[in-house]
């Protein structure tokens, strides 16, 4: 994969191929963020069936979604992570706007 435009690879261990995937994503950008939500769900039927995965993220009181579809789960869970990685950092760098700081 690309990381801030360099390609890396690694390899890494978990409690299943979805956990090690999530965990080699997380120690390859060094994402502290927490798994709160995993869903998977066929978007398509059929022995080619596409697989969409959504993910719910929490770092330091953000929660970002991210969504990844592929027919093959692993590869659906791992776009779906580093999609809802992306939208960290992008909350992270664009902070919203409180109520008291928005004129009207």
């Amino acid at each position: 994969m690309k990381i801030r435009g360099e390609e890396a690879q690694n390899a890494g261990f978990g409690v299943g191929p979805i956990d090690a995937t999530f965990n080699t994503i997380a120690k390859m950008t060094g994402s502290r963020s927490k798994l709160i939500r995993f869903t998977v769900n066929a978007i398509t039927g059929g022995m080619d069936a596409q697989g969409e995965v959504t993910v719910r993220l929490q770092e330091n009181g953000l929660v970002a979604l991210g969504k990844g579809a592929d027919p093959d789960i692993i590869t659906a869970s791992a776009k779906a992570y580093v999609n809802g990685l992306n939208r960290l950092e992008y909350l992270k760098r664009n902070p919203a706007l409180s109520a008291k700081d928005v004129v009207v």
